[in-house]
């Protein structure tokens, strides 16, 4: 609500009050000198009246307007004139009517006890339903008798109304501090279940707290995200607004697309920008919590900007106005889908509508006697005559005996009674309470001292206990009762206005919406049956962003509804499976995100493999390695008794080149997955091989200086510690330190596999971890130890005589060993995974290689090519020359 009209409120209210304490003061002064007293002031309302041992009190909309007189103040204000006869109100207040004789027919249902009414036009103004409450709380006799017994109009103990739910706040307001219990039947605002600051509300007619959440559910079921939100400038509106953005939330899965506040009047420029916003909005969705009137004056400025292609959802205020079913606004609002007040059948209500009939005595000319006015309305005649010319306008006098049922209009229509049957269900919760209240066994009571409330003096607040207990199902089977708040349990009808194609339109039901005591909120619909003012004849898309496909998540735009979001793929190792995702899971371990980010897959996994190019040049060259060593050896051994063979101990040459062909089978330890076993192996039949190897070059270099030494006078006795059986001895001990060295290495920290993801996220590098790194590095060392002391001694017998010119040959080998070795190390600490086993497997073949060839290539040219060379006097021939 403004501030405007919260201070028309307060300062009605205030005036109200005002004159009721006058009327009170003045009675009491009055009391101290006369039997009598006079009311302040009287108030002139339109109503309709019957006797009762109880009356209920009644506040409908009989008239559409009224016309406040000028408050000049130099005579006595006159009262307001209401005018615009409203037949469906007055069809409302006729349906309190019946029921009220309904339940005076009733001999289980109050018994010995007669309701009566009293039921006022409150001309859709506050000034004037507030007028109307106040007579009823406080009776309104021109003169009343201080006697022992009370003599006039007993005060009403219940009100059935207001149908607005700003009026219902401000009358609420007043009455609830005197306990009256008001029923309303239309009143929806979700505020008044404020039990604080209205003790004694009720309604028959859901709060639109539940009218808000039936329309979400409608928004989830078709999957509408992003909607528009127009309200109307008053409570009702304002609050339905609030409960929209309270359950619309990150967890509701929703969001408004705009909000906007419906004009009361008809502001051609505020028209126009809403329009303009709901043109340019991309939310197909419109939701409009507004009244009849409001609703006129939008679609004027829809029509004229030609806003097609929206989907309206209608409160109850407006989802059945006829006045908006017309064929040239259906093209805009044909399938809007409406929240509509239950239907109920109220059988008997037609033929007692029939009944009615004008109360002759009186001649309206104060135009206050609803029936009259309805009567005058319908057969468009006067009972008195107006001011001077209104023959000439064409009009008649009512007789009072036209006949009734010859009419036809939407009055007498009670196939679709939705307000009238909140009406009706107000009515007999108040007869309800009122039978169990008089059904009291005295001394068993609820009320002081276990006493009961007697018909003679009734209280409103003593109903109000009995009110709040009700439970009783309706004749066309509708529970009522009223929770801790008041509201009733709710139901609502699920409305679509449907194009036919001859041009006319209809109102259809297409499902319900519901609250249960056992299955809680229920939404029901039939889609077969509603229309959709589309091509496609489907549901229209609603959304702000499109759904966010698998392999992305949502990412919420800054400043903007919770629906308005960015799709953000997935980074790497991270996938979302689903539509809509929040966020992107890491994958396992050993998965990795696939190209589209929807799933995880086994990571690649790299390591040196018989099947790749490397691979299989490395194997290769191993196995070429292997079968020249096996070729070398054949002819060694074929040509073992030559001289060339024999020179240097050829028992040494065969163990060498055996010792060679398992350095080249050794490398292929390191190709292929590595395997525990495997891992375990390839350094230590590398590090035992190698050292075989380097171990023999030793024992042939210091074989070489120990002959050399022999041949000098006084060196014969240095030969006896080179013989056979210590070369074979010491081959032996220097392989087996290496062996040691490999058993405690493998023992204390034995190599196995690792899967390395450190160089690759999406791949696993399957690798030899070596374990300890102190164990390598000794490993490597010990080879590297034998192979310097190798090279030095055979630099140092590299200027012996040619028949001694195998030192050469070792010393350009021991050359080319170690410069592999060194240039290995960093190359082995820089590469990569499966590089860095190809480096040392280069290593391995290029080192023996390097040996081989420098070794045994020229005796092998010396035994195939030039065999004459391959004689003892060749041999020391050359030795001669040089």
């Amino acid at each position: 609500m403004t501030q405007s009209k919260v201070m028309r409120v307060f300062l009605d209210t205030s005036l109200l009050l005002l004159m009721l304490d006058c009327c009170f003061s003045s009675a009491v002064s009055s009391s101290l000198y006369s039997s009598s007293c006079q009311l302040q002031r009287q108030f002139h309302l339109n109503g309709m009246h019957k006797t009762g041992d109880v009356i209920l009190g009644g506040l409908f909309e009989i008239h559409f307007f009224s016309a406040d007189p000028d408050l000049t103040f130099t005579s006595e204000p006159q009262q307001p004139h209401c005018y615009g006869f409203d037949i469906i109100g007055f069809r409302q207040a006729q349906t309190m009517a019946f029921a009220i004789d309904e339940i005076n027919r009733n001999s289980n249902l109050l018994p010995n006890v007669t309701l009566g009414y009293s039921l006022y036009d409150n001309c859709i103004q506050l000034g004037i339903g507030f007028r109307a409450a106040l007579n009823l709380v406080s009776g309104q006799e021109e003169q009343v008798t201080l006697e022992e017994n009370c003599v006039g109009t007993p005060p009403v103990l219940g009100i059935v109304g207001d149908s607005s739910s700003t009026r219902s706040i401000a009358i609420s307001t007043v009455i609830g501090l005197y306990r009256v219990p008001l029923v309303s039947y239309f009143a929806t605002c979700s505020c008044l279940s404020d039990r604080q600051k209205f003790p004694s509300f009720f309604r028959t007619i859901p709060s639109d707290a539940f009218q808000v959440n039936a329309m979400i559910q409608i928004l989830k079921h078709f999957g509408w995200t992003w909607a528009g939100l127009l309200i109307s400038d008053d409570d009702y509106g304002v609050h339905a607004a609030r409960s929209f953005h309270s359950d619309l939330g990150p967890a509701g899965g929703g969001c408004l697309a705009y909000t906007e506040i419906l004009p009361w009047g008809d502001d051609p420029a505020e028209l126009r920008r809403i329009v303009d916003v709901m043109r340019k909005s991309t939310a197909r969705v419109v939701i409009v919590f507004a009244h009849e009137s409001h609703m006129i004056n939008l679609m004027k400025e829809v029509v004229r900007q030609n806003v097609t292609g929206l989907q309206w959802m209608a409160s109850e205020a407006w989802s059945a106005a006829a006045v908006l079913q017309t064929p040239h606004l259906m093209l805009y609002l044909g399938g809007t889908l409406g929240i509509s007040i239950r239907r109920g059948e109220i059988p008997g209500l037609r033929d007692f509508l029939l009944q009615i009939r004008p109360d002759l005595r009186h001649n309206n000319t104060d135009g206050n006697n609803m029936v009259n006015q309805f009567w005058e309305h319908t057969f468009h005649c006067r009972f008195a005559p107006p001011p001077a010319g209104w023959v000439e306008a064409g009009e008649r006098l009512c007789t009072g005996q036209e006949v009734i049922q010859n009419v036809e209009n939407e009055f007498f229509d009670v196939s679709d009674l939705r307000p009238e049957y909140n009406v009706y269900k107000a009515v007999y919760a108040l007869a309800y309470a009122l039978d169990e209240m008089l059904q009291c066994e005295p001394g068993r009571g609820p009320f002081s001292n276990n006493t009961c409330a007697h018909l003679q003096r009734l209280e409103p607040w003593q109903l109000m206990y009995y009110l709040e207990k009700v439970n009783f199902t309706t004749t066309f089977g509708d529970q009522v009762s009223f929770d801790d708040n008041g509201d009733v349990l709710p139901i609502y009808d699920i409305m679509n206005w449907v194009w036919l194609p001859d041009g006319t339109t209809k109102v259809q039901r297409v499902g319900e919406v519901k609250r249960s005591a056992f299955k809680g909120e229920e939404l029901t619909l039939d889609e077969e049956k509603i229309f959709w003012n589309f091509e496609s004849k489907q549901p229209p898309r609603s959304v702000c962003s499109e759904s966010c496909p698998p392999g992305t998540r949502m990412a919420r735009k800054k400043g903007e509804p919770v629906c308005c979001f960015d799709c953000v793929p997935c980074s790497e190792g991270k996938i979302s499976n689903s539509t809509d995702s929040m966020e992107c899971t890491s994958c396992p371990e050993d998965f990795w995100s696939s190209p589209q980010r929807d799933q995880c897959v086994p990571k690649r996994t790299e390591f040196l493999s018989y099947h790749e190019p490397l691979g299989i040049c490395l194997t290769t060259t191993s196995l070429l390695g292997t079968f020249i060593c096996v070729v070398v050896l054949g002819i060694f051994i074929h040509h073992r008794s030559t001289p060339i063979v024999r020179a240097n101990n050829s028992e040494l040459s065969f163990l060498l080149l055996v010792s060679l062909k398992l350095c080249f089978l050794c490398s292929l330890l390191f190709i292929g997955r590595p395997r525990p076993w495997t891992c375990q192996l390839r350094h230590a039949a590398f590090g035992i091989s190698f050292v075989l190897c380097v171990s023999c070059i030793l024992v042939k270099t210091m074989v070489v200086l120990a002959v050399f030494r022999a041949s000098k006078p006084g060196g014969e006795s240095s030969l006896k510690w080179f013989g056979a059986v210590q070369q074979r001895g010491t081959v032996l001990v220097l392989t087996s330190v290496q062996a040691a060295i490999c058993t405690v290495w493998l023992v204390s920290a034995s190599p196995m596999p690792h899967k390395n993801t450190q160089y690759h996220n999406d791949k696993i590098v399957y690798e030899c971890a070596v374990g300890s790194i102190i164990g390598f590095a000794v490993l490597l060392g010990y080879i590297g130890l034998l192979a310097v002391l190798s090279c030095l001694l055979a630099f140092l017998a590299r200027n012996l005589p040619d028949s001694f010119n195998e030192a050469k040959l070792i010393t350009f080998s021991m050359l080319i060993f170690c410069a592999v070795w060194v240039a290995f190390v960093p190359a082995y600490i820089s590469s990569p995974g499966k590089y860095a086993d190809a480096v040392e497997v280069f290593a391995i073949l290029a080192s023996s290689f390097g040996l081989l060839v420098a070794l045994f290539g020229p005796k092998c040219y010396i035994i195939l090519l030039r065999p004459e060379r391959n004689t003892k006097k060749a041999i020391m021939g050359r030795g001669i020359d040089t």
